[in-house]
């Protein structure tokens, strides 16, 4: 087997795990909360939205420091880094004594976050060009399809083993993940002797600043519109619902059809944006998710909201892949890791972002809004890149046509 292969298949695994063990605790931590001492519902709402979107936050604030660190000491160390350590810490959530134990875990767990970064720069360096498109699709799918599958995997978990166990087989699994990358991946890496160290200068010699940007706004946005439901989806499914029993699985199940579609969508839309042109794949995925976002807000029942969050997912398959393979082709290998640390960053935000948005305007204007607003951003994100990108990409860079 190729090493890019092989990389890719441990990469994709300690991906998903990682994903899932930064969204898991959704479900069960106002649960958790309650546990370590916490009995006032006010304080536990309060302290459930500090101890989730803190570590997102943190995030986006360490993922650039890890990627440059990527760039200049190699990504497999990173990678060993960020998996054994988010073992550690996560494992050691189970035996917090109080919740503020608990969100100064979380905090370390945003520090210590860099392996999806490591990952992206370690895949988009060593696969060649004719098949970038369709393993960065593939990967995309783990980080995305565990992002949106692990508050479901830690309800099922919760329910079935109890509340620590969330926390004790989520670290256990990434203590798997530091193994296989210890034994299965490799690198071929050479440091380029490029001093290059504040933001501002890593910035100036970005080529392409204009394209980079629009990058990490589609990044954000695409996450962003994802996550926006989150917040309302079990009460917008309990208002489509008129068997209450089960609302808790028909939104779990809900919110991870677009993760299942993802995973089916991106490695196919990735390859096709290897023929076509990344560019093409993105206007198009953002106007037909654009459009689909509305009928969402006049739906009658929870599987019709399914099967549009299904279609979401298909069409939103090629966002992430397709965005990496432009910001690949428009960087400069020795600052790789510091520019996917950046749109790993957007993305962070973006999670952080939509869940604030769809509380928020439901809380305010109602909930069918949220899928107004969003499908707007959506569609004027795809209008900024028609004209910035799509129409301008052969004069102005003929080389990623």
């Amino acid at each position: 087997m190729k090493m890019w292969k092989r990389n890719l298949i441990v990469c994709w695994f300690g991906m998903f795990v990682t994903s899932i063990g930064m969204s898991q605790i959704a479900p069960v931590l106002p649960l958790y909360i309650k546990h370590l001492g916490i009995s006032n519902t006010a304080l536990i709402e309060q302290f459930s939205g500090i101890a989730f979107g803190i570590t997102f936050i943190i995030s986006a604030v360490f993922s650039p420091i890890w990627g440059h660190a990527a760039d200049k000491f190699g990504r497999k160390p990173m990678l060993l880094r960020a998996s054994l350590g988010m073992a550690v810490v996560i494992f050691s959530m189970g035996f917090a004594q109080n919740v503020y134990e608990l969100i100064v875990l979380r905090i370390l767990q945003g520090v210590i976050t860099g392996y999806s970064t490591a990952c992206t720069t370690l895949i988009a360096t060593q696969t060649d060009k004719e098949h970038a498109g369709w393993a960065l699709g593939t990967l995309s799918t783990s980080n995305i399809a565990g992002s949106l599958l692990g508050p479901m995997i830690g309800g099922y978990i919760e329910e079935n083993f109890g509340l620590q166990n969330v926390f004790f087989i989520t670290g256990i699994l990434m203590l798997i993940t530091f193994i296989t990358t210890v034994l299965f991946v490799s690198e071929s890496f050479t440091r380029e002797n490029k001093k290059v160290s504040s933001i501002k200068e890593i910035w100036n010699i970005v080529p392409n600043k204009s394209l980079t940007i629009i990058m990490f706004v589609t990044s954000f946005i695409l996450t962003l519109a994802l996550y926006s439901v989150e917040p309302i989806i079990t009460v917008y499914i309990a208002q489509l619902s008129h068997n209450t029993s089960h609302v808790a699985l028909l939104a779990g199940i809900t919110f991870s059809a677009s993760g299942l579609a993802n995973i089916i969508a991106a490695p196919r839309l990735g390859k096709l944006s290897d023929k076509i042109g990344a560019q093409k794949i993105i206007l198009v995925a953002l106007v037909v998710a654009g459009i689909i976002f509305i009928p969402q807000a006049f739906v009658k029942n929870p599987w019709q909201l399914m099967g549009l969050r299904f279609l979401l997912g298909l069409a939103m398959g090629g966002l992430n892949p397709s965005v990496n393979v432009l910001v690949k082709r428009i960087t400069p290998d020795y600052l790789t890791g510091r520019v996917f640390g950046f749109n790993i960053s957007a993305q962070y935000l973006g999670i952080f972002g939509g869940s604030i948005l769809g509380g928020q305007v439901a809380a305010y204007l109602g909930i069918r809004y949220i899928f107004f607003i969003t499908s707007t951003l959506l569609l004027l994100n795809a209008v900024w890149v028609y004209f910035k990108v799509y129409k301008k990409l052969n004069v102005n860079y003929p080389g990623l046509a």
